[in-house]
């Protein structure tokens, strides 16, 4: 599992074209789907809060949910400032956790864990504790909604690789080594931040290790788990997925 660090203040400024605004369209339209309108959310793996604070801002109750300190201390803080500014928010409560051992306060309506989280379990028993980990945390008739990224992404990553950003403030020359017998991909991301007005710049580095999955492999585990009407999608559409699809989407029931 991985902790963000020192990425956390930056991360949103380095992400900025994350479709954040596609994972909570696609969350309302297969809970519509579904006949469902839930109350309670778990956002599992919430990272900087962007989806957590805009289920809040619907008036759901959120519980955030995240490993690392760093990026819940920018989500609170990024709460704060919508508060600040008079828009409304149902209070978030900021969590961390190992989604493996996953308890809340209370028994969820829906939870959900977007933009590949769980593509940082790296064994196959890592991914059923985490998946009866929600399973306990939801209500029955309560449903798990997440996306993974599909092994074609990590091949594509790594024939691509690599990666440069260069602006007056900050840089980062990211690279990847590829293991294709285990489809595990290992993201060595090097950023440099400019020190306040000086020409001078401050390096930091992370090690992000993430490993894909074939669909019918998770679906069968979450079945393994005991969930139900286990749907699988793929890249932000109602299709079944294919050997070029991205981005996996399951959804699945407590019954």
């Amino acid at each position: 599992m991985v902790a963000y660090g020192k990425l956390a203040a930056w991360y949103d400024r380095l992400m900025a074209g994350v479709p954040y605004d596609r994972w909570l369209r696609f969350a309302e339209a297969y809970w519509e789907k579904r006949g469902l309108r839930p109350r309670v959310v778990a956002d599992v793996g919430c990272g900087t809060g962007n989806t957590a604070i805009a289920f809040a801002a619907s008036g759901m109750r959120v519980y955030g949910i995240d490993l690392s300190e760093d990026m819940l201390a920018v989500a609170a803080a990024k709460e704060a400032r919508v508060r600040e500014e008079g828009r409304s928010c149902a209070p978030v409560v900021w969590l961390r956790q190992d989604m493996r051992e996953l308890e809340l306060p209370e028994p969820v309506d829906a939870a959900v864990s977007f933009c590949d989280c769980l593509n940082y379990l790296l064994e196959e028993d890592d991914l059923s504790q985490a998946f009866a980990a929600v399973y306990r945390a939801l209500k029955p008739g309560g449903t798990f909604l997440f996306d993974m990224h599909a092994p074609e992404t990590l091949r594509r990553y790594a024939h691509d690789q690599p990666f440069v950003l260069t602006e007056p403030d900050v840089c980062y020359i990211w690279t990847c080594r590829f293991d294709d017998r285990r489809c595990e991909i290992e993201h060595d991301l090097t950023v440099f931040v400019r020190s306040g007005r000086s020409d001078c710049y401050e390096r930091f580095g992370e090690v992000h290790i993430q490993r894909a999955y074939s669909w019918k492999r998770v679906a069968e585990k979450l079945r393994a788990v005991g969930f139900v009407d286990v749907d699988v999608f793929s890249d932000f559409t109602w299709k079944k997925p294919g050997r070029t699809s991205l981005r996996l989407f399951f959804g699945a029931v407590r019954p």
